[in-house]
């Protein structure tokens, strides 16, 4: 076993691990953070997507130990301080950009990471950027959407496609 420190959403966490933890599970099991979900465990669905020292990875291909000493934001750290959707999860929420859910906390995760790079995307950059995400519910017209208009563009002509 062996300890690992990190933060995590702002606050100390540790924990004693099998060098073999995966950060998913390390975040789900060892700390409760259950939004952060494992849907392949192949770095195929991006439903595990997490911030790591502020770049978007896939929690199921890092070892917890990698992340010894990291600043980790997961889904639960999105909401705004008073406890209200942040810009992005209020965007999925108007623009019907989740059915089942599952997929939702890598999708604002993954949106919120493209959003800090690139604060006005194009709609063929939002589908690029998206391209390891996968949403077997939606067909992905609305969670575009919801990005689009998380950047503050106007998405009536997206109502078309």
């Amino acid at each position: 076993m062996t300890q690992v420190k990190m933060t995590v959403n702002g606050k100390a966490a540790s924990g004693d691990v099998e060098g073999r933890t995966l950060l998913a599970s390390f975040l789900r099991d060892n700390l409760k953070l259950t939004g952060t979900h494992i849907g392949c465990d192949t770095s195929q669905c991006g439903a595990c997507v997490v911030h790591v020292n502020g770049e978007a990875v896939k929690a199921c291909t890092m070892l917890a130990v990698e992340a010894d000493g990291a600043d980790v934001k997961t889904i639960e750290s999105m909401a705004n301080a008073d406890g209200s959707l942040n810009t992005i999860q209020q965007a999925f929420q108007d623009h019907h950009g989740l059915q089942c859910g599952f997929c939702t906390p890598g999708m604002v995760m993954s949106a919120s990471a493209l959003l800090k790079d690139n604060p006005k995307p194009t709609v063929a950059e939002v589908r690029h950027y998206l391209d390891g995400n996968i949403c077997r519910c939606t067909g992905y017209h609305n969670i575009v959407k919801a990005i689009m208009a998380a950047s503050g563009q106007d998405v009536s002509a997206l109502a078309a496609e």
